[in-house]
C-alpha cells in the first residue's frame, strides 16, 4: 500500500482515485475549492465532474495543500493544462524528496508550450512520468476494462508506477518514450475537434476514417520531428487514444467540433461547458509547435482557422480537399 495524492478533483482525477483505491492504496484527492470538496464529501458523489458514480468510502477529500502533501509517496497531477503551472506552484517545496510524480493531463503549457512532465519537473524539482492512453473517466470509474501506458525516461520509475496503478481492469504498459506518450495525448484532441466538425456537417464514416488516419500521420510527423519514436504513435497513447477521442460519445473535443459543424459559435459552446476541451485550448499551441519544427499539419491548421479566425467549417473542408495532390 502506498500513500497517493491526486491533485485535481475533476472527472479524470476522481476516476484515478477510484482505480488507486481499488488497488489497495491510501488515496487523497486535493481540489482548489473548499465548497466543491465539502459537497463531494457530504454527497458521496462528484456530481459536477463525474455524475452518476458512487464514490467508495475511504478516499480522503481536501482543499488543504499541506494536508494533501503530508506523507505522500505518489502525487498525480490531474488538472487542466492551463492551470497546471499555478497548481504545481502551490505544491512547490511541500512534497517529500522521495515522492514520485505523474502527470495525466494532455496538452501544452499555454505560456511556454512545454509538455506537462517538463513543466512539473521544472516547478517541483523531480523527474515526472506521464500516464496516457484511451481512458475516458466515465468508463474507468465504472470499472470498464482499460489499457494505458506510463512513459518515463527512467525505466525503473516507469515499472514502479506501473505496479502502483495496475489492477484487474486497469492494465498498464510502460514506455521510455515519455515525449511520444505525451504528444499523442496532446495532439489527438485537435484531430478529434476536426472529426466532430465533420460529424456536425453530416458527413459519414468515410470522412471520419480519413480524418483519423491522416490525423495520425500528422501527429506522427510532428512527434518524430520533435524527437519522439515513431512506433509510439501506433500504440495506446497514439492510435489508441486518437480512435477513442474521435469516436466516443464521452469525448468533449469531438462534441465541441460537432457543435461547431452544426453552426454554433465557439464562445457560446465554451460558455455552456463545465469542463475543458483541451483541443480548443491547445490547437494554436500545436500549430505553433509544428511551425517551429517545420512540420506540415493541415488538419490542425484548419481547426485553428475555425476556432480562432472565424473560418466556416464548410470553408475549412474546401481548403483541406483543395490542396495539391501528394503521395501518401
Amino acid at each position: 500500500m502506498r500513500n497517493v495524492t491526486i491533485i485535481g478533483n475533476g472527472g479524470w482525477g476522481t476516476a484515478l482515485a477510484m482505480v488507486l483505491h481499488g488497488a489497495g492504496h491510501k488515496v487523497s484527492v486535493w481540489g482548489p475549492f473548499e465548497e466543491e470538496i465539502t459537497t463531494i464529501k457530504a454527497a458521496g458523489y462528484n456530481e459536477v465532474y463525474l455524475p452518476g458514480i458512487t464514490l467508495p468510502e475511504g478516499i480522503t477529500w481536501t482543499a488543504d495543500v499541506e494536508e494533501a502533501s503530508e506523507g505522500t509517496d505518489v502525487a498525480v497531477l490531474a488538472v487542466p493544462t492551463k492551470f497546471m503551472r499555478s497548481v504545481a506552484e502551490n505544491f512547490r517545496g511541500k512534497l517529500s524528496d522521495g515522492c514520485r510524480l505523474v502527470t495525466v493531463s494532455k496538452g501544452f503549457d499555454p505560456d511556454t508550450s512545454e509538455l506537462m512532465t517538463d513543466l512539473a519537473t521544472e516547478v517541483l524539482a523531480r523527474p515526472a512520468a506521464a500516464l496516457s492512453g484511451p481512458s475516458h473517466a466515465e468508463e474507468v470509474a465504472r470499472g470498464i476494462p482499460t489499457a494505458v501506458v506510463i512513459g518515463a525516461k527512467d525505466e525503473a520509475l516507469a515499472k514502479e508506477l506501473q505496479e502502483t496503478f495496475a489492477c484487474s481492469r486497469f492494465r498498464v504498459y510502460t514506455s521510455m518514450d515519455v515525449m511520444g506518450v505525451q504528444l499523442g495525448g496532446a495532439l489527438k484532441n485537435v484531430i478529434a475537434v476536426a472529426v466532430g466538425v465533420s460529424d456536425g456537417l453530416g458527413f459519414g464514416d468515410n470522412t471520419r476514417a480519413a480524418l483519423i488516419t491522416r490525423g495520425l500521420a500528422e501527429i506522427t510527423r510532428l512527434g518524430v520531428a520533435m524527437g519522439a519514436q515513431q512506433e509510439t504513435f501506433s500504440g495506446l497513447s497514439g492510435m489508441g487514444d486518437l480512435i477513442v477521442t474521435c469516436t466516443s460519445r464521452h469525448s468533449r473535443n469531438r462534441g465541441v467540433g460537432e457543435r461547431l459543424g452544426r453552426g454554433e459559435q465557439i464562445e457560446d459552446i465554451l460558455a455552456s461547458m463545465q469542463q475543458v476541451a483541451e483541443g480548443i485550448a491547445n490547437c494554436d499551441l500545436a500549430q505553433s509547435v509544428a511551425r517551429k519544427h517545420g512540420v506540415y499539419v493541415p488538419i490542425t491548421d484548419q481547426v485553428c482557422a475555425i476556432v480562432h479566425h472565424g473560418i466556416s467549417p464548410a470553408a475549412a473542408v474546401e481548403a483541406l480537399l483543395g490542396r495539391d495532390f501528394i503521395a501518401e
